[in-house]
Parts: C-alpha cells; structure tokens; sequence
C-alpha cells in the first residue's frame, strides 16, 4: 500500500487540542469554531471550511479576555 492513497487534497481541522468551550462567545478557545462547526467539520465541503478558517482570526477577540488569573486579581 503506498502513501498516495491516503493524501487528499482537503483543508485540516484548526484543533489545537485545547477544547474548552467559552461560556459567552460559546466557541472553542483552542481553535475558535462554535460545537456546530466542531461537530460538522468532517462534512463540510472545502469551500465552507476556507470560509471558516478565514473568519477565525475575527473570532480571538471574543475569547481573548481571562475572566479570572492575576489579570483579574490585579484589575479588582
């Protein structure tokens, strides 16, 4: 069995193994797709996932923010 056959030209998932939801945002901190996008991924066709991928980086503001850690304390 050669290689090749297990290449496909398809985009990869953005998971960073850090998957923790955000309560607010209700993204996933790790790599900023909402459950439904997480959950479908494997489905979507190329051209969705490119749109999703795009959109990510507008996401990190919405999770950016620490609710708690010395952040918080030193702001409090």
């Amino acid at each position: 069995m050669t290689d090749e056959i297990w290449k496909r030209d398809e985009i990869e998932s953005p998971c960073v193994k850090l998957c923790v939801v955000h309560p607010e945002a209700r993204l996933c901190v790790g790599c900023l797709r909402s459950i439904d996008e997480i959950t479908m991924w494997s489905r979507l066709s190329p051209d969705t996932r490119r749109s999703i991928m795009a959109e990510l980086p507008s996401r990190a503001p919405l999770v950016a923010k620490r609710r708690g850690g010395r952040s918080a304390r030193l702001q409090g």
